[in-house]
């Protein structure tokens, strides 16, 4: 199995509340570990995809970069050496990337796209305890009802699709847009639960 931890948390290298949510859920404990995210003092992951980067080879690349950075961000900042937890979520419709909205416009536009359609939510998770690190994928199918031009505005107007991959929260007011779910409906709010657990435990953590 390789390294293993004998600590019973780990480091959760997420701003996700929805994440921070479904581990509590389960009743996971855990300490917060912030990677740095504004550009404007310097990003600790860059989450731009490469050229021609299929969409889940950006997934596992990401998840595994923020685990592993969580490792060393962990030393740099003299703090107990314990697992890291990371995770990445993708939107995905044919081969396209969909990340988060940069504007209100833009929201619109990815609402617009999603409505009527089928699309894909990658979710990979990803755990680094010092040399070593493993990911898990979790893949799903998500189906949008028709969608008015009305009914978009007026949940862009929510504030809800701004934070968030795909421009929607399953778990909040786009509930009432999806007619079908085939796969993890926790991979879809952004951190899949069953391979999350499964990790945990492959590096010596329980969860039960």
């Amino acid at each position: 199995m390789g390294t293993v931890t004998t600590e019973k948390t780990f480091y959760l290298a997420s701003r996700s509340p929805r994440r921070r949510e479904l581990l509590k859920q389960v009743g996971l404990d855990f300490e917060m570990l912030l990677l740095r995210s504004d550009p404007r003092r310097g990003v600790d992951v860059d989450e731009t995809p490469l050229a021609g980067e299929p969409p889940l080879d950006y997934a596992l690349r990401i998840a595994r970069r923020k685990a592993e950075v969580g490792v060393h961000v962990s030393g740099l900042r003299s703090l107990r050496a314990k697992p890291v937890l990371a995770a990445d979520t993708t939107v995905v419709l044919g081969d396209r990337i969909i990340g988060k909205p940069a504007d209100r416009d833009d929201a619109v536009g990815i609402l617009n796209d999603l409505s009527g359609r089928t699309h894909q939510v990658i979710s990979v998770v990803a755990m680094a305890f010092r040399d070593r690190s493993e990911e898990r994928v979790s893949i799903s199918n998500v189906t949008f009802r028709q969608l008015k031009p009305a009914e978009i505005d007026w949940y862009v107007a929510t504030g809800e699709p701004m934070d968030k991959a795909g421009a929607y929260g399953i778990q909040g007011r786009a509930a009432m847009f999806v007619t079908k779910i085939e796969g993890s409906y926790s991979g879809i709010m952004g951190l899949p639960l069953a391979e999350t657990t499964e990790l945990l435990q492959r590096f010596g953590i329980s969860v039960l």
